[in-house]
């Protein structure tokens, strides 16, 4: 009997094990359904890679752009408005006869025209004594033009420095145009500097040569007065300024 029921627990199980196994046969795996599955992933991840890539270059285009359009930091107008305008101002406070045609034109008309003979002593006298002070005043301009400018010269070299070394940092396109501009303007300022002594200068020279052209000719007349009976000729007004 023992036997029998041990026989009948022993099919009991069979028949569980073999109701159990079909139940478990239903998951079946497609390999082709997995391969297609991950090739899906695969190309969805590549997409989003992609997007991702996409959106960092437009980042860097942004950041470029923003760099190409940041204006410089640095700027040496003023400064550069500030040295102008010493010099512009040692121009305009010119002695006598200063950079003015009409006021040149009256002058060559008068002081500096040349002696005739009815012109009395004491006018020769007057006009000479008026050409050497504008020489005098001239040759102080030029001086004092040249002084200023070379008072210039310690900010333009504190401007160069800066601007160069703000080109060199340049962070982008408009940054660099703008310390080239400004290196330009300094230029400019250097050649209107220039200039400005060159003028003041030559101011000065032309006086001095207007000066001895007309003394020589007033000592002419004067020695043709001193020579011509009659005249009445003083000789304290004998004066020559050459």
């Amino acid at each position: 009997m023992r036997r029998l029921a041990l026989l009948a627990a022993a099919g009991a199980t069979a028949l569980a094990v073999g109701v159990a196994i079909p139940a478990r046969a239903l998951i079946v795996f497609d390999p082709n359904n997995y391969v297609q599955n991950v090739l899906t992933a695969a190309r969805e991840l590549q997409q989003i890679n992609n997007q991702i890539t996409s959106l960092q270059n437009e980042a860097q285009m942004l950041i470029n752009q923003a760099k190409n359009l940041a204006n410089l930091p640095y700027s040496s107008l003023q400064q550069l408005l500030s040295s102008i305008q010493r010099t512009q101002q040692l121009l305009a406070q010119a002695q006598r006869i200063a950079y003015d045609v009409q006021e040149i034109d009256r002058a060559f008309s008068t002081s500096y025209a040349p002696a005739t003979s009815n012109q009395s002593n004491q006018l020769l006298v007057a006009n000479a004594q008026a050409r050497w002070q504008n020489s005098y005043a001239a040759t102080q301009d030029a001086l004092r033009v040249q002084a200023g400018i070379v008072g210039n010269l310690d900010t333009n070299r504190i401007q160069t420095s800066a601007l160069v070394t703000s080109s060199q940092g340049a962070t982008g396109a408009l940054q660099a145009t703008q310390a080239g501009n400004q290196i330009l303007a300094l230029q400019a300022h250097q050649l209107a500097d220039l200039t400005a002594a060159v003028a003041a200068q030559g101011r000065a020279q032309s006086l001095e040569a207007a000066q001895r052209a007309v003394a020589q000719d007033q000592g002419r007349e004067q020695l043709k007065r001193f020579l011509t009976p009659g005249q009445g000729y003083q000789s304290s007004n004998v004066q020559m300024f050459h």
